[in-house]
């Protein structure tokens, strides 16, 4: 009787290495409580209300006691891109021609980014990453201009939402650089393939998944976890609790194709999309222009990070 010899399979190393890289993602996913905690000073932002003189004095003060913060929001007051006129030198300063909604949120999304902050940095570099999501953020209040005022979202909600929608990519290259460093080769030379394609190829799952693991373990709103999670789905049943600002986050990376990040968002924009925005189609051509000189602002971005 012949005997049947059971050989062990070879697979390329490669091959094995993706897979366990890809094994302890998912692990690493499961302990999500294990990730760095929010960071107390942007717990206490999200916590203030600024519909009181004590509220904005109390904002103003968090902010001075982080010099790192303070510095990189009056940088950026001075950028072209909020056409500040003359020149800032404080925090009070800026959040007087800035408003204080948008100090507020820019001063949570520096603080929550820099928590997952890992050196040595793989491929997905913070200040690109920075810049796309600053980028994203003021393009979507520029959109939201259009809204009619009964639909449009809250500043501080639309500014927030665009700086942390990507944050999956900042918890990928914090918990797994080696497999964000494949992720982000293959972003950035592949064609007619989609960006979830991709992504669930090579994570098992996607950036918008992973950053609202962390946004949920966080406690987050749950509006901005929905963005988080659907803006690359944004008609997933789900994502209703996030609307409009999911789709508005949609939209925004479609009119900045691939800003700072190979996301391969060149889809055009429909009436219907503008429709449901409760945006007039007609303007259009209009606000796309506009996102034109945005965008050209934008660029100065990374020298200011």
């Amino acid at each position: 009787m012949s005997r049947t010899v059971l050989r062990e399979v070879e697979f390329p190393r490669e091959e094995l290495t993706m897979t366990n890289s890809i094994i302890d993602l998912q692990q690493s996913l499961e302990r999500i409580n294990t990730l760095p905690a929010m960071p107390v000073i942007a717990q206490k932002m999200l916590a203030l209300a600024l519909n009181t003189d004590e509220g904005e004095t109390q904002l103003l003060k968090l902010i001075a006691q982080d010099p790192q913060i303070s510095a990189k929001i009056i940088g950026l007051s001075n950028s072209s891109l909020f056409g500040v006129p003359g020149t800032i030198s404080s925090i009070s300063d800026a959040a007087m021609f800035l408003g204080l909604t948008q100090v507020k949120s820019i001063a949570i999304g520096m603080a929550t980014l820099s928590a997952l902050a890992k050196p040595p940095e793989g491929k997905f570099k913070s200040t690109d990453l920075w810049a796309h999501s600053m980028a994203i953020a003021t393009t979507m209040r520029a959109i939201a201009r259009h809204i009619p005022a009964r639909n449009r979202p809250m500043d501080d909600q639309i500014f927030l939402s665009g700086l942390l929608h990507d944050i999956g990519y900042n918890v990928l290259n914090f918990i797994a650089k080696d497999i964000g460093d494949t992720l982000y080769e293959r972003l950035s030379t592949a064609s007619g393939i989609s960006l979830l394609e991709i992504e669930h190829e090579l994570l098992g799952t996607h950036h918008g998944e992973i950053g609202a693991q962390l946004a949920t373990h966080w406690g987050l709103p749950v509006e901005i976890i929905a963005v988080i999670r659907y803006h690359h789905i944004p008609d997933h049943t789900n994502a209703e609790v996030g609307q409009p600002l999911v789709k508005l986050v949609n939209i925004a990376e479609k009119m900045l194709p691939d800003f700072a990040s190979a996301e391969h968002t060149t889809q055009s924009i429909t009436e219907q999309e503008c429709t449901d925005l409760g945006i007039d189609p007609s303007k259009a051509d209009a606000i796309t222009e506009e996102i034109g000189i945005v965008a050209e602002q934008a660029k100065q971005l990374a020298s200011t990070v």
